[in-house]
């Protein structure tokens, strides 16, 4: 059964930082992109950011480039998302999800993924 968990979540105030983690188990997480999605109340769930299979290529949306940092530790099972200069826009639930697509065009999309964790909250105050 596969199972990615994430962690780290919570509350701090804007220019602040936060590490989450998602730790994968039931699958192999080397042979899978591993993202972060999010989404809050009302909105659709966006593309954050991603690291492909070797972790050598990663991937971000416009609105935190500069700010987060996606990285993978294949050794771990785990993914991390480092995140600084939080903003009280940045505040919603985090997931992290496994998808065995490298197609770049893919890799933004929610649906090309089909592991997802239960989420962890990320809340700025502004």
């Amino acid at each position: 059964q596969v199972q990615l968990v994430e962690s780290g979540g919570g509350l701090v105030q804007a220019g602040g930082s936060l590490r989450l983690s998602c730790a994968a188990s039931g699958l192999t997480p080397r042979r899978y992109t591993l993202s972060w999605f999010r989404q809050s109340p009302g909105n659709e769930r966006e593309f954050v950011a991603a690291v492909r299979r070797n972790g050598g290529h990663t991937y971000y949306a416009d609105s935190v480039k500069g700010r987060f940092t996606v990285s993978r530790d294949n050794t771990k099972n785990t993914l991390y998302l480092e995140m600084i200069g939080l903003q009280h826009e940045d505040t919603s639930v985090y997931y992290c999800a496994a998808s065995g697509t490298e197609i770049l065009s893919s890799i933004s999309n929610a649906g090309s993924y089909a592991y997802w964790g239960q989420g962890t909250q990320v809340t700025v105050s502004s």
